[in-house]
């Protein structure tokens, strides 16, 4: 039994000394909360001059703030009123603000496109990044047909793409969570989120909401956890069967 009792206390040991859960949140203002945008009607922004902290882009990307996407709509360089289609304006396609509440990003994926993005510190060579985002996609109003939407979302050299969603004549897509798992290969990298859709002309946005992401444990280290007790409880069952035959 000494044995036994040596090998659990080796394994808790190296449990203590893996990280057990993922570090901390290295995505600033994933939320898209702090902004210099401002308005008694709460207008959203086309993002000229990159009002919205630790975030940068030129492309034809918008904040919304909640309650605006179908009703006062977003102010843009061609003008105020850039609105989706939803209940709020006469269409019955189930259309909601992200479910984090406050701010989120709509983003043509067929005109002027250009990511949003951001350069995350402290990342660990070699080691996972996990990105977590809610996405969804609407259609400007004013617009007729159907329309296709997707995010993809790089670290540095790396990227990976969301499914592509097929919206109906006026559809929404109902707001879902999506994880990434990148590979660091620097210290420092820009995360970017590119939309991507089609056809130009019948405006198709991708919105988002909710980025964060965080330094993960290596799938080796859990492997080896996980062998580490299969083996223990193997010793075990073979301890008791030796003392029930003795």
């Amino acid at each position: 039994m000494g044995k036994i009792a040596f090998l659990v206390g080796a394994l808790a040991l190296g449990i203590a000394a893996a990280p057990a859960t993922a570090g901390p949140n290295l995505v600033k203002n994933g939320g898209f909360e702090t902004t210099t945008l401002t308005g008694s009607s709460q207008f959203s922004d086309y993002f000229i001059g990159n009002p919205v902290s630790d975030w940068t882009t030129s492309g034809y990307n918008m904040i919304f703030f909640a309650g605006t996407a179908t009703t006062s709509g977003a102010n843009t360089q061609y003008g105020p009123g850039l609105t989706f289609h939803g209940p709020a304006n006469g269409t019955s396609n189930g259309y909601t603000d992200s479910p984090t509440g406050g701010n989120y990003v709509g983003a043509d994926g067929a005109f002027i496109t250009a990511p949003i993005q951001q350069t995350i510190t402290g990342l660990e060579v070699g080691k996972r990044f996990l990105v977590d985002f809610d996405w969804s996609a609407a259609q400007q109003t004013g617009f007729d047909g159907p329309t296709t939407e997707q995010w993809t979302v790089s670290l540095g050299g790396e990227s990976y793409s969301t499914p592509v969603w097929n919206n109906p004549d006026h559809g929404f897509k109902p707001w879902s969570h999506q994880t990434f798992s990148f590979t660091a290969t620097a210290a420092t990298q820009v995360l970017s989120f590119l939309a991507v859709g089609t056809p130009e002309g019948r405006p198709p946005f991708s919105l988002l909401d909710g980025v964060s992401g965080a330094t993960v444990p290596e799938p080796a280290t859990w492997a080896m956890m996980l062998g580490g007790f299969a083996f223990i409880g193997a010793a075990l069952r073979s301890r008791r069967r030796d003392v029930i035959a003795a």
